[in-house]
């Protein structure tokens, strides 16, 4: 059975599609099948491969809305083993024809039934909202990411996110867990840097990752290219980083 992992965060510009791109492609360089998700309407983790939403036959709109299954809905990427099941502009629209579907918080997680068997690792890349499709996300996840940019308002909104959490798991999905939180836009000469980090771990102790990801001019310009860092520029420490993200998951499943 796949592991599903959501990428949240309601705060914007935090890395969550960076996140998502890179460690789905260090996890598929592991040697594991990955599929995304792209559940924001802005569809950069679509673009961040290269993949024009205008010339996909469908999306995760039509699937939560339309019923299209996800087997079948998917798109090949540039790295062997990685799926993608891109987004569009519309999906902007989606929460208000979701209303009023039966069990309409659940709508992803059964669309994700049939395929989970397929895939090592289903990544869903949140929007920066906890609206409806964010919460069918982690109602369809087994555990979330929560990527923690280094800067001084790190740790605003994240009670929220936790409250939400907290929320689904009593009454949505029980099983959820946070897989950690990550530090993302990481510069080790920044004394603010480093006490965001000490201050995560007084907080969170071992949810905390140890691998952060740090700024990297590479790892910024290779959405731009359709590509993820680890082709981009494989020596970059953007690429580097997502790499022992990709390996301190897979051996945290291991235990």
């Amino acid at each position: 059975m796949g592991k599903i992992i959501a990428i949240a965060n309601q705060k914007g510009g935090v890395g969550k599609t960076t996140t998502t791109i890179n460690l789905a492609a260090s996890l598929a360089r592991e040697g594991k099948r990955v599929l995304i998700i792209d559940a924001d309407p802005q569809a950069n983790a679509t673009s961040g491969y290269g993949i024009d939403p205008r010339t996909m036959t469908s999306s995760i709109y039509e699937c939560l809305v339309d019923n299209y299954p996800v087997d079948g809905s998917q798109v090949g990427t540039c790295i062997d083993g990685l799926d993608l099941i891109g987004s569009r502009i519309d999906l902007a629209g989606a929460e208000l024809e979701l209303i009023n579907k039966p069990n309409r918080e659940r709508v992803l997680a059964n669309l994700l039934q049939p395929v989970a068997e397929k895939y090592d690792y289903i990544l869903i890349d949140c929007s920066p909202s906890l609206g409806l499709i964010t919460v069918n996300a982690l109602t369809a996840a087994n555990s979330v990411i929560i990527p923690v940019q280094a800067e001084y308002f790190a740790l605003e909104g994240i009670s929220k996110l936790l409250n939400t959490i907290r929320i689904i798991k009593s009454k949505l999905n029980p099983s959820l867990e946070i897989e950690g939180f990550l530090l993302t836009m990481y510069d080790a000469r920044l004394r603010l840097a480093n006490q965001i980090y000490e201050e995560l771990k007084g907080h969170f102790g071992d949810m905390v990752f140890n691998t952060v990801i740090p700024r990297n001019i590479r790892l910024s310009e290779a959405p731009s290219h359709g590509l993820p860092a680890i082709l981009y520029d494989a020596e970059s420490r953007g690429a580097t980083s997502h790499i022992s993200l990709a390996k301190e998951i897979i051996a945290k499943h291991k235990k």
